[in-house]
């Protein structure tokens, strides 16, 4: 295939010539007939969304069952769909060329880095001031983790502060095996509240990071049209649920005394307390990730330094887990792969909005789209009115917590947490969790 037809592939969205004043059905339409792969690849993606709710499902095969193998299996049905339809060349210059990775390899280091054991040590101890000017008790570890925790991803990343909160949560609160309704509201709590607790800063949340250069926000501008409603309705969406849970999160500590020191495994036994100079090394290696957020050269490179410290510090750590943070990483490249041909639907749908409904369709569509691809596409959208971009991205963090793909570090998230759900977190049952959550940071955000 000739260089300017695979440069051609994916088709640009200002090429198509949309009639003016026609519906939003008779575009789509149009689309498809001037690019009739539009609809293939669509097609491919509501099946990868599909087989997503369904994974539970699949548990006797389970290769198939796995979450995070989803949209990595149907975006090799893509590619195969492209070579069939136009050649190898163009899946090629898809796949290497066109497709940005730079975000999944972020949440595979940050992710890597913040479950090491000096990060989460020294988050526990930070929080365990916290739980214990509350009382000590189970209830007040889960107010802590479910409130700082997610705030702070507006400093470390949100991908930091999901892992750092799961891992705390396993420790602390799903360990002590609550009921299940609790148990999905209190993920369903975390998702929205880690979602809109990275939007003090402009370079924490994905869907920020993807409109803050080009629309020329900056930190000031987030806490004060932004930040601070996400504060506010991560304390009231918490102090709800601890008083609708009260009995049950009440009922938790009699089911013995709160671990206050790591588990003690053999691997445990094994490691020597943490000195202070190997927490601010590791500190300033997350530091670097973030910096560079945008330059995987570079935080690779990063990485790969930490892995000879943490080797050479090996007497201090316990052992690095890859397993996790790869399939998430996965997980979020084939989305992007996946996402990078739903444009040519998803920005007349956007076009067509105004505030109201453009911030419900933003919450809306989240839920079955990664928010950050959904805000991406907002700044194709050209001379797009100010409160229109505030709104969308509002949206867009607000319905970050309905589904596992709705939010880049969602899936580090279940990975981390789903033993505690027999092996898989229910669609169903994390969109009733996340509801209630997601209508209060739906009404601040309004107000």
């Amino acid at each position: 295939m000739a260089p300017d037809a695979l440069a051609a592939f994916p088709r640009a969205l200002n090429s198509y010539a949309d009639v003016a004043g026609a519906s939003l059905a008779a575009t789509l339409a149009a689309r498809v007939q001037a690019e009739p792969f539009n609809a293939v690849a669509t097609v491919i993606f509501l099946l990868a969304i599909v087989h997503t709710f369904a994974a539970a499902r699949f548990s006797a095969i389970h290769f198939f069952s796995e979450v995070e193998l989803v949209f990595g299996l149907w975006a090799a049905v893509l590619a195969v769909a492209i070579t069939g339809s136009m050649g190898w060349g163009a899946a090629r210059h898809y796949l290497n060329d066109t497709v940005n990775y730079t975000e999944a390899l972020f949440v595979v280091v940050i992710m890597a880095l913040a479950s090491t054991r000096p990060i989460v040590l020294l988050a526990e101890a930070g929080l365990r001031r916290v739980a214990r000017a509350a009382g000590g008790t189970p209830a007040a570890w889960w107010g802590a983790i479910l409130t700082i925790g997610p705030l702070i991803g507006s400093f470390i990343t949100e991908p930091a502060a999901m892992t750092i909160c799961a891992l705390l949560l396993a420790r602390q609160f799903y360990a002590r095996q609550p009921g299940v309704r609790l148990r999905y509201a209190t993920i369903g709590l975390l998702f929205v509240n880690v979602s809109i607790g990275g939007t003090l800063t402009h370079f924490a949340a994905p869907p920020v990071l993807m409109v803050a250069r080009p629309w020329g926000w900056g930190t000031a501008f987030m806490l004060t049209h932004v930040g601070w409603r996400a504060a506010l309705a991560i304390a009231a969406s918490t102090s709800i649920y601890a008083r609708v849970f009260r009995r049950e999160l009440r009922a938790l500590s009699a089911s013995g005394a709160i671990a206050t020191q790591e588990q003690p495994d053999e691997e445990a036994a094994r490691v020597l307390p943490v000195p202070w100079w190997v927490t601010a090394i590791h500190l300033a290696f997350m530091a670097w990730t973030v910096v560079n957020a945008h330059y995987p050269v570079l935080f690779i490179a990063g990485f790969l330094f930490f892995l000879g410290f943490a080797r050479a510090t090996a007497a201090y750590q316990s052992r690095l887990d890859l397993r996790t943070p790869l399939l998430v990483g996965f997980f979020l490249g084939g989305l992007v792969v996946h996402g990078g041909l739903q444009g040519w639907w998803i920005a007349p749908v956007l076009a067509r909005l105004s505030k109201a409904p453009l911030f419900l369709g933003a919450t809306v569509l989240t839920a079955f789209n990664d928010n950050a691809l959904l805000t991406y596409l907002a700044t194709l959208v050209p001379s797009l009115d100010p409160s229109l971009r505030l709104a969308i991205v509002q949206g867009a963090v607000t319905g970050g917590g309905m589904t596992v793909i709705a939010n880049a570090p969602n899936p580090a998230g279940q990975a981390l947490l789903c033993r505690y759900f027999g092996g898989a977190v229910s669609p169903l049952g994390l969109a009733l969790g996340a509801l209630l959550p997601t209508l209060i940071a739906a009404l601040l955000f309004s107000l």
